[in-house]
Formats: C-alpha cells, structure tokens, sequence
C-alpha cells in the first residue's frame, strides 16, 4: 500500500492553531480556571539557584486570589526550565559549490534506558542552502537524530547523526564543494538555549565528520585526511584536528565512533526509510522560519514509520474518537492489539490480568520484590509470566494473602494507583492544592490522594469526557487504560507527549507554550505470549466478573466504597 501524506508547513500551523484555540482565544485566566491552575510568573535567570527555579509565585487567578504554591520536580526528570526546550533548529550549508537545494531525511532513534528503540522516520524536507528549520516537542536529551542527504535527484549523498541535547540545539550540517564525488558531512552543534541560532558561549561545541562508502559510513576520528577549508562557514569555530564527539559517541555499546563502518541501510529499518524520497511521503519543501512538531510528525507518519504491518486502526475507533491517537501509539508499539475481527472494544473493561499483560509490554524496571506463587494463578495460565513480572516490579500486589484474582475488573483509581507504585512517583508540595482541580477530589481515599497528586504533577491523568471529573470509582474501560498508560510512558520520557484536551493540566501547558517552547521528557517489551482465540491481550475481555477486592483498594469491589 502506497501512503501520500500532507504535511506542509501550512497544514502543520492549522493543527497547532486547533489544538491551542481553547487556550489562545479564551481568556487566558478562565482557561486555567477551568483547569485548576493559576497563572505562573516566575522570575529565572541562568544564574538561578535550583531551589530558586522550583519556587513560582502564582497570580492572579480567576476570583483574583494570589495563592505560593511550589511548582514540581519529577524523579523521571529533574532538570532545568532550559532542559524543557529540548529540541533542535537544523541548517544546511555548502560554503563552496553549486548546490541550491538538498533534500533532509530526518528520523530519530529515541533513548531507552541504556539502549535505543529502532529508528522512526520524521519526515522528508527540502532546504535550500544556508536555510534552517526548527524541530519542536517530542525529543528528551539524548535521543539521536538521523540525518540522510540526498540531492534534488534523490541521490544520496552524505549522512550524520547528532544527540539531542538537555536544551534547545542548534545543529549545522557542512555539505563539501562536489557531494556528489566528495560525500563527507561536517556536523557542528551546540546547546542554543536562547534559541538564537547560535551556540552558546561557554559550552561545548561538538565538531565532526563523516563519510559514505558504497551507502555505508564512517565517523571520522579527525579530519587530517582531507582538506577540511572548504567545510569552513563563517560565524562558526575553526576546523581543529581532531573531532569532537558526545561520549556517547565514543564510549559504551552503542559507540560510533573507531567503528569500521556503520550501515545507514539495515534490513530492519522501516520501508520508507529505505526508499527515495518522495515515493512513499510527501516531501516537505521548507520555508524560513519553518517550525516542525514532532510529536505531530509521529503521528502523521504512524503507519509508515512501522518496521512491519500492525493494525493500528480499527473499525469501532472513528477519526475523531477520543482516544484514538492514544490507542493507535500503544498498538503500533505492539503494547496492546485489537480482537480478530478488527475491533478493539473501546467501553471494555480490563482486568488484572489484561493489565498485566499491558504493563509487562509498556515497561522494564529493577524488581524490588521476590516473585510469590499466586494460589489463583497456575503456571499454564495465559498471563501467568505477566502477572509474576509486574509483582516483581511493584506495579501489582497481591489481593487477599496469595490470591491474585486474575478476572477482577480495574477501577480508574486501581490503574492509577498501579502506575504511581509502579513508577515510584511522589508528589512535592501541597496535595490538596494538586487536587483542587478535580470537582470530585473529596472522593479520594486520603491513603490514595498523594499517589494522584504525583500523577497529576507529571501530566499521567486522563479525565474523559469532563477533565475536571476523576471518577475514581468508576470501572476503567480499555480506551481510558490506553491514554492513562501513554501518559506514563510520555511522563519517562519513552514516548512523545500528545495533545489532548482530556489531559489534566494541557490547556495550561498550551497557553505557556505560546511564549516558550517546552517538551516533556522503561524499555519497550514484544508483548507476551498471548492464548490463541482469547482475544486481546491473550484473555477472555467482556467476560470477566467482578470478583474479590482490588488489590490496592483493602478489599473493595470498584463502583462501590
């Protein structure tokens, strides 16, 4: 199948506009009231103090009350407002010779834990010469970018790679005079904190070469073996002798550096990354002052970014359902599937076991905890391995003694209890000022409020369809499971944040963002081995019964107190 997507520069600011108009054209006050939050001024310079970064006053709310409040640190990410810019601005330069345009194949290679997830294609750009664009969203520190070249032939003629630093990146790819016969690439960036095109004094600027042989590369060690004067731009650092590489590049397993070759074309990349530019998508022609969202990106390009064929649609997901971008992500990841008959069963509910199954996909962690043989769940069980994992990484107790009740339906408050432990998520200031924005928050069990709170701060919660309604109690379907497991993937920086209006806390996030770019920054598991015939997740969904008490609820049967 043969997928033309639209993704011009004009399409992609209509998608910004309609995900901001809530925020952009309400006042500004209501659309944080309406959230629970106040407006933030705070006052930070580069030579703030960490505890001056985490202290934000907070103004002028919608009754006009001035309330302190302090403003939140994750364990996943603690870093600085400048490390909230991660993403990367990319220029194409040619000091010498007669190229006008080249074509820019950009993908990225996300960071997961001590490795990285396969390559995903980002788009097909062509530049003009000395033009630069702006990639936003979506990347944390230490992802790296792949960059292939072709010329406007689709001839492909230089390639580099980058790392993605804790704050906005400027990045500067040197074409040499004849790239067509000399196929070397000198790669400059820098952190661009300011975001003004340069790097920034004081830090480090990363300075290298590399060079196609026969469609395979090499990352040079020095650039005394040619003539490096024709990859001199003005306004940038001289050429030295010898590169300078990210440690990452040099050091660990997944070093390119001192390596013989690298080959940019492996049987395990995505088709469209191995085809010509413009054969399977759109390219995209640049304009100045291009802005690209790449979160968007990874959506618009879903289908053709996959490795393989997955079923990422289904028959009962309309285009405009809710959930539907949360469901389509967690599928392509091969995290959840729908059922044979091309459904996926939204309203469901899940059970223990199900969840298991999603869980043991979604994350690797340390075991903080010996496995113990559940009295209820044989080892020929379907989730039996899923079940054991996830006790051992704390995401799941026991209910009664050994009993694991593997057919128990989930409540909302089960799921993001499970995820709060699992992750080891604490809140930091006032709890009850966290959840103020929920009109329900007396509902929640005071052993529970400070597990919702972390999950708030961190942006995990998914209300649908009042953002304001935690409905704790409620039985969770597959759909909400969905969104609520992205969002605590997106919370470790595993996958890209997503806009969603049902996302407690976005509207605010989408009206600061209007003045300063910001990104959010657990390995990814192949799903278990699932019971043939049992539909999704290896189980019997829609068949379960509510049976015993929740395991983090001492007893209780959701839907009731």
């Amino acid at each position: 199948m043969k997928y033309i997507i639209q993704s011009n520069f004009a399409q992609m600011s209509k998608f910004v506009l309609a995900a901001t108009s809530v925020a952009i054209f309400s006042p500004i006050s209501s659309a944080y009231a309406a959230l629970g939050f106040s407006t933030i001024v705070a006052q930070i310079t580069d030579n703030s103090t960490e505890e001056q970064l985490l202290a934000h006053k907070e103004v002028e709310t919608r009754n006009h009350t001035t309330i302190q409040r302090q403003t939140v640190t994750t364990e996943s990410r603690k870093v600085s407002v400048k490390a909230k810019k991660t993403g990367f601005s990319l220029a194409i330069w040619q000091p010498s010779g007669n190229f006008s345009e080249v074509i820019a194949r950009i993908s990225v290679k996300s960071k997961s834990g001590q490795s990285y997830l396969k390559e995903q294609f980002l788009g097909d750009y062509k530049y003009k010469i000395k033009q630069k664009a702006k990639f936003v969203k979506g990347l944390k520190a230490s992802d790296r970018i792949v960059v292939r070249l072709y010329d406007v032939q689709n001839r492909f003629i230089g390639y580099s790679e980058f790392e993605c630093l804790s704050a906005n990146t400027t990045v500067n790819l040197i074409l040499s005079a004849k790239p067509r016969e000399y196929q070397v690439v000198r790669t400059v960036y820098g952190v661009d904190a300011d975001q003004n095109g340069t790097i920034d004094a004081g830090t480090t600027t990363y300075d290298y070469f590399t060079q196609l042989r026969n469609q395979r590369v090499i990352f040079l060690s020095s650039s005394q073996t040619f003539q490096g004067s024709q990859f001199q731009v003005e306004g940038l650092s001289k050429i030295a002798g010898t590169s300078v590489y990210p440690v990452s590049f040099t050091q660990g397993d997944y070093a390119l550096v001192r390596q013989s070759f690298v080959n940019v074309f492996n049987s395990d990349l995505a088709k469209v990354l191995q085809t010509t530019p413009g054969s399977l998508v759109q390219v995209i022609e640049v304009s100045d002052n291009s802005s690209y969202d790449i979160s968007q990106m990874l959506i618009n390009y879903r289908q053709v970014r996959l490795s393989r064929p997955l079923q990422v649609e289904f028959s009962d997901i309309s285009t405009d359902y809710w959930a539907k971008d949360f469901i389509a992500e967690l599928a392509s990841m091969e995290i959840l599937e729908g059922f044979p008959d091309g459904t996926f069963r939204p309203d469901a509910p899940v059970t223990r076991a199900q969840f298991a199954a999603m869980l043991r996909k979604a994350f690797t962690k340390g075991k903080i905890r010996q496995a113990i043989a559940f009295k209820d769940v044989s080892t020929q069980y379907w989730a039996y391995n899923a079940i054991s994992e996830v006790y051992q990484m704390g995401f799941l107790n026991a209910v009664i003694g050994k009993d694991f009740n593997p057919t128990q339906r989930l409540s909302r408050l089960d799921i993001l209890v499970a995820l709060a432990r699992g992750l080891n998520y604490q809140s930091s200031g006032s709890t009850d000022t966290i959840l103020s924005v929920y009109s329900d928050a007396n509902t929640i069990r005071s052993e529970y409020r400070s597990l919702i709170a972390a999950l708030t701060q961190r942006g995990i919660v998914v209300n649908y369809p009042n953002v304001n309604l935690l409905n704790v109690e409620r039985v969770a379907t597959r759909s909400e499971v969905s969104a609520l497991l992205y969002q605590a993937l997106s919370s470790t920086g595993q996958v890209a944040n997503m806009s969603s209006q049902y996302v407690v806390g976005q509207q605010k996030i989408a009206v600061e963002e209007q003045t300063e770019t910001s990104t959010e920054g657990v390995k990814l598991r192949r799903h278990c081995n699932q019971g043939i015939g049992n539909g999704a997740e290896g189980c019997d969904p829609g068949n379960s019964r509510p049976h015993g008490g929740s395991n983090d609820e001492g007893g209780r049967t959701p839907g009731k107190k």
